[in-house]
C-alpha cells in the first residue's frame, strides 16, 4: 500500500511518539551494559512497525519500502538504534519474493504477530568477505532435508531471532561454470538447531548483538529452501537493494540526528559572552552537513520509489547508501565539533550515535565496492578487482 503525503506524516509522527518512550538515557544504560532492546523490539513489533511489508492478508501493515524507510528514519532521528528493527524488513524482501505460498502462510502471520522473530541473516564467513560467491558453508542434501555445516561471522541477533535467513553452497564452487551459481538460500529454526549450532557473541565497537555462527550437521527440512537449488545468491541479491535502502534511511535519521543536536548546542552553548553558533566556524560545517543529508535523502527517496514501482534501481539503491552513510559520518564528526570535550561524554550520546552510524561506512557493503559497482556497471570503466 502506497501512504499518500498527509499519511506518511502520520505514520512518522505515530514512530516518535512511540520512540519518546525510549529516551536517551534507556538507549544508554542498554549500550553501556551491551543488552538487547528487547522492550523497545516488543514496542515495534506491537505497533506493527516491524510488519511494515509484510502484506495484510498475512497479518502486516501492507505498506512499500518508502513507508518502512520513514519508520526507520524516524526511529534513528530519535535517538534510538534501528538495527535491531531493520533486518526483520529487508530479510524479509527474500522471503516475500521468493518464498513459496505454504513458506509464507506459515510465517508471515506469525511474525506479523510477533510470535516469530525472523532478525538474523547469515551470510558472512570469515575467509570470503564481502566476496559472497566465495562462501563454503555447505548444505549437504540427504532425502528430505539438507545437512548443513560451516562458519558464518558478524550475524547479529542469533540469540534475539527464532528463524534466520541463510545462504549456504548447495554445489562446491569447481562445479559450477560460474561463481555466484550452486548458491541456495534456507529458513533455518533456530530453536532445533540445538548443540549443532554453536553462536559466539563478538563484542564489536558498536552495541548490534553481533555473532561467530559455528553450523556442524544443522538440519534444514528441504521445504525450507527458499526457490530453487542454486539460484540463492540472486533471491539475495535482490532483497539487498531494499537492505542499502533501508539502511541509506537510518543513515538519513542519523544525520538528522546529529544536526538536530549539533545545532541545539550551538544555540545553548556560549563561549567568551554569545553563542557558539554565531560563528561561522561553527554554524558552516552544521550547515553543509544538512545540505549533504537533505540532498542523501533525495536518492534514498528516488531508489525506494524506484523499488516499490519494482523497476531496476542497482545503482540508486547503491549511491543511496553511499551517500546517506557519508552524509551521515560528516554530520557525526561535525556534532563531536560542536559538542566539544562534551562530545566524546557518554551522557550527551552523541558519541554513542557516533560509534553507531560509522558502521555504514563499511557494513552492509563498503562504499569502496559502491564505488567499483558504480564505475563498471554505471559508467561502463574496467573491472578494478
Amino acid at each position: 500500500m502506497i501512504l499518500d503525503d498527509s499519511k506518511l506524516r502520520g505514520l512518522r509522527q505515530g514512530v516518535r511518539d512511540l520512540c519518546a518512550g525510549f529516551p536517551d538515557e534507556y538507549w544508554r544504560d542498554l549500550d553501556a551494559r551491551r543488552e538487547y532492546p528487547e522492550e523497545f523490539v516488543r514496542a515495534m513489533t506491537e505497533a506493527g512497525y516491524l510488519a511494515a511489508l509484510i502484506p495484510r492478508e498475512y497479518g502486516g501493515m501492507g505498506l512499500d519500502l518508502t513507508a518502512a524507510c520513514a519508520i526507520l528514519e524516524e526511529a534513528n532521528r530519535s535517538g534510538a538504534n534501528a538495527n535491531p528493527a531493520h533486518a526483520q524488513m529487508y530479510v524479509m524482501g527474500t522471503l516475500l519474493r521468493h518464498g513459496s505460498r505454504e513458506q509464507r502462510e506459515e510465517y508471515l502471520p506469525k511474525i506479523a504477530a510477533g510470535e516469530l522473530r525472523l532478525q538474523a541473516f547469515g551470510v558472512t564467513e570469515p575467509e570470503a568477505g564481502t566476496d559472497t560467491t566465495r562462501i563454503s558453508t555447505f548444505a549437504q542434501r540427504r532425502g528430505d532435508r539438507y545437512v548443513v555445516s560451516g562458519r558464518k561471522i558478524y550475524i547479529s541477533r542469533v540469540q534475539h531471532s527464532d528463524l534466520m535467513v541463510l545462504l549456504a553452497r548447495t554445489t562446491p564452487v569447481e562445479k559450477v561454470k560460474r561463481r555466484s551459481d550452486g548458491l541456495s538460500v534456507f529458513i533455518v529454526d533456530l530453536r532445533d538447531a540445538g548443540d549443532r549450532l554453536k553462536v559466539k557473541r563478538r563484542r564489536v565497537m558498536m552495541n548490534n548483538f553481533t555473532n561467530e555462527l559455528e553450523l556442524d550437521g544443522v538440519e534444514v527440512p528441504v521445504r525450507n529452501r527458499i526457490g530453487e537449488e542454486g539460484m540463492g545468491l540472486r533471491y539475495v541479491m535482490d532483497g539487498m537493494n531494499a537492505e542499502r535502502i533501508l539502511i541509506a534511511a537510518e543513515c538519513v535519521g542519523d544525520g538528522r540526528f546529529f544536526i538536530d543536536r549539533a545545532t541545539g548546542r550551538a544555540n545553548d552553548r556560549v563561549v567568551f559572552g554569545r553563542p557558539i553558533g554565531q560563528n561561522q566556524g561553527v554554524q558552516f560545517p552544521i550547515a553543509r552537513a544538512y545540505a549533504n543529508v537533505e540532498a542523501a535523502d533525495l536518492m534514498t527517496r528516488k531508489a525506494a520509489a524506484l523499488f516499490d514501482r519494482d523497476e531496476a534501481c542497482g545503482a540508486e539503491a547503491n549511491m543511496a547508501k553511499l551517500l546517506a552513510a557519508d552524509a551521515s559520518w560528516e554530520a557525526a564528526n561535525v556534532a563531536v565539533q560542536t559538542f566539544g570535550g562534551y562530545g566524546v561524554d557518554a551522557e550527551y550520546d552523541v558519541e554513542r550515535k557516533f560509534r553507531e552510524t560509522r558502521l555504514y561506512q563499511v557494513a552492509p557493503i563498503s562504499t569502496n565496492l559502491i564505488l567499483s559497482y558504480l564505475a563498471q556497471h554505471v559508467l561502463g570503466l574496467p573491472r578494478s578487482f
